[in-house]
């Protein structure tokens, strides 16, 4: 690292701050802290969601997949793209259309107290784990990137999350989730053009990798790829289509809006995917002993493409990608952050314990509760960093599947077959849990190569296609069926429980129209014109970093980036000059 790279870096974390700082005004009551009062326009929502589902695990744990095995790690991302193409289409207009504060509410709507504690209680450990995971994978980047101690990073970098989600709610959580997309989107793209030229052109790279890293055969001669294939898109499906996500949209100003941000979220995983995964395959290509270039890491590929930028890069580059793996990493730390304290908040402590408290006080609470569940994220972190058996990417993908797919299978299923008990979201809950045990005990991969056979011996990654695999398909199979079968008894529901289910099902079926719902006076103009002037000096900054002594294709990478910025800030502040004050 220069000192132009730590004084980029610097300067992203006081921007950062920035953000935080302006927005904390948007702040009035728990509604505009817990979810922009519904005010965001589609551009920040859809940039917030797309941050939201990526993480510096991306650049670590997937990018290690990438670099040993190739192509079958892009499935994970196109299968998030055509997840939030489904919200496009359907789901998240629908998520809008709850008129609720947190996901949870909508929970007690469908299925009652019972399942909106049973949710809320197992939910917010859960996502304090996965938050914890997103973190270490920040921490064994930075460590890679810098020579820090890993625990060392992951307290620092998670102190910093912490603040920005205190200060400014979901308002600045949401708009430096925009701003990070504009960071991220055009250095990783400089990243895959550099490491291309670097490797004598397209043409060349091409070559290399069709019969290597890019080898579409090894989904018929690799056991259980397509079979994982297959279970990877019906698991991202799930994963952003249920109740539990509807934050991705509850905050946006209408159901039109909920439309528009799922299709750029879509736009934005497709286009992205060959360009942060290129780096690593083309890595793969060349001598470079990972074990030497990182002998701190108990995974050296987890630093593949920290590796392959270091070798293209001009000096200065790598702090404007410090700033965007940093991005990623907080982007889905602060969401995970501001939505548990608002589901504690609105869904335990005001119904349970204070009901008659004023918004003042449920605010204070909502911040108190910010502080403590960001140490928690950090201690979880550190714990992560002393499991040395595991790499990032099992470990991610382990823990979505057995874990967290349980509790998302009903809060699918809940949105498509509206009129089941009360009592079947808490128990296909339990269903799936037990039948995600069931399934990592005795359908294992010596299992499957019993009843299937093996054409070459089972290598470590046909293993993890076996073993996610299977589980995504018995845990939402046996979920479907107990949803299906709770379905008859919806007739001996009581009137009080089949009213709720009918608000929650008409809510769902009628478009939000934003001046018709008292949500406040319209915020349009001054979103664009402060997001706007927040952009334009940050790219302004980047464009002077031209000046510093590089090749000229490194001064074209710095005017690209900094171009992009300020070309999207400019727009934005014309956008708001264009329509009337209000």
């Amino acid at each position: 690292m220069t000192p132009y790279d730590l004084a980029v870096l610097a300067l992203y974390f006081v921007f950062m701050l920035s953000i935080s700082w302006v927005f904390r005004h948007f702040v009035s009551d728990v509604g505009s802290y817990f979810r922009s009062g519904g005010q965001v326009l589609w551009w920040m929502a859809g940039g917030s969601a797309f941050m939201v589902s990526f993480s510096a695990w991306t650049f670590t744990g997937a990018s290690s997949r990438a670099y040993l095995d190739g192509w079958p790690i892009m499935v994970i991302f196109v299968a998030n793209a055509f997840g939030f193409f489904c919200n496009a289409v359907y789901f998240g207009p629908k998520l809008r259309q709850l008129r609720v504060i947190t996901s949870m509410q909508a929970v007690k709507q469908r299925f009652g107290r019972a399942s909106e504690q049973t949710f809320t209680w197992i939910i917010l450990p859960l996502q304090m784990m996965t938050a914890g995971i997103w973190l270490y994978g920040m921490g064994v980047f930075f460590s890679a990137a810098f020579g820090f101690d890993v625990q060392t990073t992951i307290i620092v970098t998670g102190l910093c999350v912490l603040f920005m989600s205190l200060v400014g709610g979901s308002w600045a959580v949401i708009a430096s989730d925009f701003v990070q997309v504009l960071i991220l989107i055009p250095i990783t793209i400089i990243t895959a053009v550099l490491a291309v030229a670097n490797a004598g052109g397209f043409t060349t790279v091409v070559e290399k990798l069709s019969t290597t890293r890019m080898d579409l055969d090894k989904i018929f001669t690799d056991d259980f790829l397509l079979f994982w294939c297959v279970a990877i898109f019906l698991k991202q499906f799930l994963s952003t289509n249920n109740l539990n996500d509807a934050s991705r949209y509850l905050c946006v100003k209408n159901s039109a809006h909920a439309r528009k941000a799922g299709i750029l979220a879509c736009c934005l995983f497709l286009g992205g995917v060959f360009f942060w995964f290129t780096p690593p395959m083309i890595l793969s290509t060349q001598e470079v002993n990972l074990g030497e270039v990182f002998p701190k890491l108990s995974n050296p590929a987890e630093g593949a493409y920290f590796a392959a930028a270091q070798t293209v890069f001009p000096v200065g580059m790598m702090g404007l990608l410090a700033a965007g793996i940093f991005a990623a990493t907080m982007s889905s730390m602060d969401t995970g952050l501001n939505r548990n304290a608002g589901i504690f908040v609105k869904n335990f402590y005001q119904p349970l314990v204070r009901p008659q408290a004023s918004d003042r006080e449920l605010l204070n609470v909502g911040k108190v509760l910010t502080v403590l569940l960001g140490f928690m994220v950090i201690a979880i972190a550190i714990f992560y960093s002393q499991i040395k058996e595991l790499s990032l990417f099992e470990l991610m993908l382990k823990f979505q599947i057995l874990v967290s797919l349980p509790y998302v299978v009903p809060l699918v299923l809940g949105l498509i077959i509206r009129r089941t008990p009360g009592w079947a979201g808490w128990s296909t809950l339990l269903i799936c849990f037990a039948v995600s045990y069931l399934t990592t005990t005795f359908l294992n991969i010596d299992w499957a190569v019993s009843m299937f056979g093996s054409s070459d011996g089972i290598s470590g990654w046909e293993r993890q296609n076996w073993e996610q695999g299977i589980g995504v398909f018995t845990i939402t199979g046996a979920g479907l069926l107990w949803f299906l079968f709770a379905r008859r008894f919806y007739a001996k529901q009581t009137d009080e429980q089949k009213a709720d289910i009918e608000t929650f099902s008409t809510n769902l079926d009628r478009p939000v129209d934003f001046n018709d719902e008292d949500s406040g006076p319209e915020t349009d103009d001054k979103q664009s014109y402060i997001m706007g002037w927040l952009c334009i000096p940050y790219g302004a900054v980047v464009i002077l970093m031209a000046l510093i002594p590089n090749p000229m294709i490194g001064r074209f990478a710095f005017l690209f980036c900094g171009i992009t910025v300020i070309t999207i800030g400019t727009l934005l502040v014309r956008q708001s000059k264009a329509k009337p004050q209000t």
